[in-house]
């Protein structure tokens, strides 16, 4: 009889572990998609596109010109004489974007759209001493879309231009 209760009780233990350890490794870790934290689900970062590449002859024209489109929302620049006087952001369902301006001394995108450390080249290809100057909205996901022009092609140049700082 004392060994009916011995067996009893060690299976009531190994439910009762089974059950608690079946909840622990079922929990969803905080900051993972699906588990209600959509704040963390996505980790945001910026997106940095050569604008100089994607506008193109098109800074010959005056008028708005449409340079990307990313999902929902159409990037396009208004240019007059042959300058850039600002980038607007449309949102098909929501309308116009608020639209930031950045200005940084360093070359944020490559001509052929890549970005990173690999693309690094010696200074004579390089624009030397030039600011850059970045248009910049938040897309759907959250994610900062900047588009990158050397100072000389801006309107109004580096006015109302905020230093940019690369999100880490």
């Amino acid at each position: 009889m004392i060994r009916n209760y011995r067996l009893l009780s060690f299976l009531f233990a190994v439910a009762g572990l089974y059950a608690f350890a079946g909840a622990t490794f079922a929990a969803k870790p905080e900051g993972k998609p699906g588990n209600g934290n959509s704040q963390n689900a996505h980790q945001k970062k910026a997106h940095h596109q050569n604008g100089k590449q994607l506008l193109g002859d098109k800074i010959k024209t005056n008028g708005r010109h449409a340079i990307d489109q990313k999902g929902d929302v159409t990037a396009s620049v208004e240019v007059k004489d042959g300058k850039i006087v600002g980038l607007h952001a449309k949102h098909a369902k929501k309308g116009d974007l608020p639209v930031k301006k950045y200005k940084s001394s360093q070359k944020m995108a490559r001509a052929d759209g890549l970005q990173g450390a690999e693309h690094l080249t010696s200074v004579q290809y390089e624009y030397v001493g030039t600011t850059y100057i970045g248009y910049a909205y938040y897309d759907d996901y959250g994610d900062e879309q900047i588009y990158w022009f050397p100072v000389d092609m801006i309107y109004d140049g580096d006015t109302g231009a905020i230093e940019y700082v690369p999100i880490t």
